[in-house]
């Protein structure tokens, strides 16, 4: 298998302000669109790593649907992988929600903001 990058959907390549339905994705951020480009012009495999497509098979299907259609449609990209699963492959993993951890040693690399501390302490 060919190593791989993940980039995250909801408030990374795409503009996220709630869940409405799998067939609501937000604007492309332009930012990360021009790095996954870049990526896929280099031959770099990349995949969208999302939560939508958890759950149920109908439910994760309908969700990979929309999220092919959108990234056809929005960002000009076809035949782009959509997951919800890490495997030994993925080598970079590009998140709005993503605290790195150093390898092997469980020293957090970049600042965690708990921004969303809230959530974790209401049980949400």
């Amino acid at each position: 298998m060919k190593p791989w990058l993940g980039v995250d959907l909801d408030g990374t390549l795409a503009e996220y302000k709630g869940f409405e339905g799998h067939e609501n994705i937000g604007k492309p951020v332009p930012v990360m669109l021009a790095l996954v480009r870049g990526w896929l012009a280099d031959d770099i495999k990349v995949k969208i790593f999302t939560a939508r497509v958890s759950g149920n098979t109908a439910d994760a299907e309908r969700a990979r649907y929309f999220v092919k259609k959108w990234l056809e449609e929005e960002c000009g990209i076809t035949d782009m992988e959509v997951t919800c699963i890490k495997d030994y492959y993925c080598v970079e993993f590009y998140d709005d929600r993503a605290v790195q951890v150093e390898f092997n040693t469980g020293k957090l690399l970049n600042d965690s903001k708990m921004h969303l501390r809230h959530l974790l302490k209401e049980g949400k």
